[in-house]
């Protein structure tokens, strides 16, 4: 799935993203580190993993923020 990075805390590594449909979704410094990144701008377009919880009662979230290669 594709997003936009919308916040970074390199300090962290933990930020957000913005969704195509605006929707944000917070991601923590696991995801992060997951895809491999040093550092991640406002704007860039990344490819993005998220876990699949709609039956469960947890909120889906981004196991995984990598740069978005075309």
């Amino acid at each position: 799935m594709q997003a936009t990075a919308y916040t970074y805390d390199p300090e962290t590594r933990c930020g957000s993203v913005l969704l195509d449909d605006g929707t944000p979704v917070p991601f923590d410094a696991a995801a992060f580190d997951a895809g491999g990144l040093r550092l991640l701008r406002p704007g860039q377009r990344v490819r993005i993993e998220m876990t699949d919880t709609a039956d469960g009662p947890e909120p889906r979230r981004v196991t995984l923020v990598t740069l978005q290669t075309f």
